[in-house]
């Protein structure tokens, strides 16, 4: 794997650990700015809205860049945000700098993911997201107790300054070992760059990709019901000690890293296998965790497993949204701007639903969206069906024949129509 695909995740990483550090240190902030914990709650909402919302346009804006310039670009909003954080003499510029931070992020993501993709054969494309996204998993496992403890013990502010130096450290890297890349060119659909903003526009015109990008939101909002509430529910239904809840949680964070690798590793060549086999044990998971919340040792067991199935989908998710769409940066930033949707319509649902029904209420949500999300994926496995069934048929009438490349793959392995083995997903690079 390009050493350069390592750098993205080190990029990703001090993001996500800036994204996660309000969330963990809201007493702090709250006292350091004189303002209440429900208001630096909405700091956590200001930057997941941004990263939906601004992400996009802004990723649109570094379109006529190389990939290099662009990131660094990134690189260098994102630090200016991160530093107004830590100097915020106020609600307002905090809030503001949040917001700057989100934007810069959510480009980022995308145009890490794409350059990623481009630096590896097509085959190896689901594996490269997948180490790229280690520095999201990395965020979850490592950067959220870090800036916790940081923060505690030498002020909120200095966390702010640790994510500063991380971040530093890996734009200068980049500058320095990324290869120069020209921006991509072709404007073609599937996995080809998009020609420009006219050209990365114009995948949007298709219905599938929009129905592919409802999946993601699905999955990750099917996990974030129940992960947003976590920590309550194993103190208040399972009955943990608050002391041993981050441990708990360290331990879903490893299983996100042992599923995301696993994942990587099959998402090129059992792209919808991987994500229908994920919805459905996904929902397993997440109902048997709230029948079982009651019981510490149902309730840990089964929120490991839904560490191992959740987020961990989204090197297949990302590889079957660059298929309907193509491997541009834009597209990839609104793909990571639907996956924070998820986040926010999963932790917003649970959150109405808790006053009404209970603290494991949210989970049962996540069944529900996970039962959707399987749903959205029936138009491809419909299509897979019929390769499946035309290449028996070939084969019945032509018994020895090889196999029509457009419809298999390895013995038995039926090809999706614009995944890797398909020749026309080729993609370009430089």
């Amino acid at each position: 794997m390009p050493l350069t695909v390592y750098l993205m995740a080190a990029g990703i990483f001090s993001m996500v650990t800036s994204e996660f550090l309000v969330a963990g240190l809201m007493p702090q902030i709250g006292d350091g700015l004189d303002v209440s914990v429900s208001q630096v709650g909405y700091l956590v909402t200001a930057f997941a809205a941004a990263m939906t919302v601004g992400g996009p346009f802004l990723a649109a804006g570094v379109l006529r860049l190389r990939p290099k310039q662009a990131l660094l670009l990134l690189f260098g909003i994102f630090l200016a945000g991160n530093v107004l954080a830590a100097l915020a003499s106020g609600y307002a510029v905090m809030l503001a700098a949040r917001i700057v931070s989100g934007t810069a992020s959510a480009a980022f993501l995308g145009a890490a993911i794409s350059l990623s993709v481009r630096l590896v054969e097509p085959r190896l494309a689901g594996r490269a997201v997948s180490v790229a996204l280690n520095g999201l998993m990395l965020g979850t496992l490592l950067g959220l107790p870090l800036s916790t403890f940081i923060g505690e013990r030498y002020g909120w502010r200095s966390a702010f300054w640790a994510v500063t130096v991380m971040t530093v450290l890996a734009a200068v890297a980049t500058l320095v070992w990324a290869p120069r890349v020209e921006r991509q060119e072709s404007s073609g659909g599937g996995s080809g760059a998009g020609g420009g903003l006219r050209g990365e526009l114009g995948v949007f015109r298709a219905p599938r990709l929009w129905l592919v990008l409802s999946t993601s939101t699905l999955v990750i909002g099917a996990t974030f019901s129940a992960f947003s509430y976590f920590n309550p529910i194993l103190t208040e239904v399972s009955g943990f000690s608050t002391g041993s809840v981050p441990l708990l949680l360290v331990a879903y964070g490893a299983a996100n890293l042992v599923g995301n690798a696993i994942v990587g590793r099959l998402a090129d060549r059992y792209t919808v296998a991987v994500l229908l086999t994920g919805l459905i044990s996904l929902g397993v998971f997440l109902a048997a965790f709230a029948l079982l919340a009651e019981v510490p040792a149902g309730a840990v067991v089964f929120m490991l497993a839904i560490g191992l199935v959740g987020v961990t989908m989204n090197p297949a998710m990302a590889t079957r949204v660059q298929r309907a769409g193509n491997t541009g940066p834009l597209v990839n930033t609104v793909h990571s701007s639907f996956i924070t949707l998820g986040i926010i319509i999963g932790s917003a649902l649970g959150g109405l639903a808790i006053p009404r029904f209970g603290l494991v209420s949210p989970v049962w949500i996540g069944v529900g969206m996970a039962a959707l999300g399987v749903l959205t994926l029936l138009p491809d496995l419909r299509g897979v069906g019929r390769e499946s069934r035309r290449a028996s048929r070939v084969a019945a009438a032509h018994p020895g024949a090889t196999a029509d490349p457009g419809t298999a793959v390895g013995p038995g392995a039926a090809v999706e129509p614009g995944t890797a083995a398909d020749p026309a997903a080729a993609t370009k690079v430089g």
